[in-house]
C-alpha cells in the first residue's frame, strides 16, 4: 500500500489565529477548560489537602482520559511532595517528581498527566505534552529542521519545553504564550495525525 504523504500547513501567525478561533468555537474544548480553570484557580488552588488534590486528579483523568486507573495513590503522592512553592516559581523539575508513582509495588510513569497537572496551575510556565504535540514537533523537525532532537527527548520535560520555545522562535510566533502554542499544536496534531486506535498508547490525551 502506498504511504499517503502528509502535508501540514507551515506554522504562521495566520495558522495560530485560525486554530485559536477554532478552539473557542468548539464548546467541549473551551467549556472543559473553563471548568478546570475554576477548579484549579478558584475552588482548589493549593495542594496541601488530600480532598482538593483528589478532585483535581480525578477531573483531569476523566476529561483527558490519562489512563490513571487508581487516582488515590497519585493524589497521595502529590500531597507528599508539597508542590505549591515549586509551582509558584515555575520549577519544571516538578514534572519528573510527579510523573513517577508507585502503585501496588509497580512504578508507573504518568508523564503526560504530570505536565497537565502542573499546567493547569501555571499554564504559562508548564506547557502540556501529549502524543499529538509530539507528532507535530517531530514532523516539523524532519521537514524544516527547526531544532535537533531525538523523539525520546520530548519525554524529558526540560528538553521538551526548550524544544517548544525553539519551535515558537523559529516560525516567528513569539507573540504567543506557551498555552496558546499548545492549543494550536494540539489541534494541528489531532487534525493531521489522528490516532490509530488499534495501537493506542497509554497516558495520552484523547
Amino acid at each position: 500500500m502506498k504511504k499517503v504523504k502528509i502535508d501540514v500547513p507551515n506554522p504562521s501567525v495566520e495558522q495560530v489565529e485560525y486554530y485559536l478561533h477554532a478552539w473557542n468555537r468548539l464548546e467541549n474544548y473551551h467549556l472543559q477548560e473553563d471548568a478546570l480553570d475554576r477548579l484549579f484557580f478558584e475552588l482548589c488552588p493549593e495542594n496541601n489537602d488530600m480532598s482538593s488534590i483528589l478532585l483535581k486528579v480525578a477531573a483531569l483523568n476523566d476529561f483527558y482520559s490519562t489512563n490513571i486507573f487508581s487516582v488515590f495513590p497519585v493524589a497521595k503522592h502529590i500531597l507528599s511532595l508539597g508542590i505549591d512553592e515549586r509551582l509558584k516559581t515555575g520549577d519544571i523539575s516538578l514534572v519528573a517528581d510527579i510523573q513517577r508513582v508507585t502503585i501496588n509495588n509497580v512504578e508507573k510513569n504518568f508523564y503526560s498527566f504530570a505536565t497537565k497537572y502542573c499546567s493547569h496551575h501555571r499554564p504559562l510556565d508548564f506547557p502540556i505534552y501529549d502524543s499529538y504535540v509530539e507528532k507535530v514537533l517531530c514532523y516539523f523537525r524532519n521537514r524544516d529542521k527547526f531544532a535537533s532532537f531525538k523523539n525520546q527527548d520530548l519525554k524529558d520535560y526540560t528538553k521538551f519545553k526548550g524544544i517548544l520555545i525553539e519551535f515558537r522562535s523559529f516560525y516567528g510566533l513569539n507573540q504567543y504564550n506557551l498555552k496558546e502554542i499548545d492549543k494550536y499544536i494540539w489541534q494541528l496534531g489531532k487534525e493531521y495525525f489522528p490516532k490509530s486506535y488499534g495501537k493506542k498508547k497509554l497516558d495520552e490525551k484523547q
